[in-house]
């Protein structure tokens, strides 16, 4: 009996994003879907120039590691952050929030949650051009 699972390059394709969830061209690559009663989630997600989610949460939280490229990561009622190569960002648990790729550059990041009653994410609107273009808070 094997105790692990390699998941070979390749047998995971890339997929476009739904839709429903996402304004713009967004790219999803699988990472893991770990088997019960493991619950870790994980997706290399690019983003397109403006690109972005629509408001979220996450039932556990969700931690994103910005990989490649510039955006922004939004929690309702506080400023909008720019995110670099190399950050990390943790959102706790049922924190409304969006992150999406700059204006005039894309992003990448791996995002990484965990599923709680079939569920990852509850999805909600999608984010208006007003507040995507609105001010940032300056970094450090």
């Amino acid at each position: 009996m094997s105790v692990l699972t390699v998941f070979e390059a390749g047998s995971r394709p890339t997929k476009r994003a739904n839709p429903e969830y996402f304004t713009g061209s967004v790219w999803q690559d699988p990472v893991i879907e770990a088997p019960a009663p493991a619950r870790v989630r994980a997706l290399r997600v690019t983003f397109e120039p403006k690109a972005r989610t629509h408001w979220h949460t996450h039932p556990l939280g969700q931690t994103l590691h910005i990989l490649e490229g510039a955006g922004f990561v939004h929690v309702w009622g506080q400023e909008k952050l720019s995110i670099l190569p190399g950050d990390v960002v943790w959102i706790p648990p049922g924190v409304k929030h969006w992150h999406g790729a700059g204006p005039n550059t894309t992003m990448v990041h791996l995002a990484i949650q965990e599923e709680l009653d079939g569920s990852v994410a509850e999805w909600l609107e999608a984010v208006d051009d007003a507040t995507y273009a609105g001010g940032i808070e300056a970094r450090r």
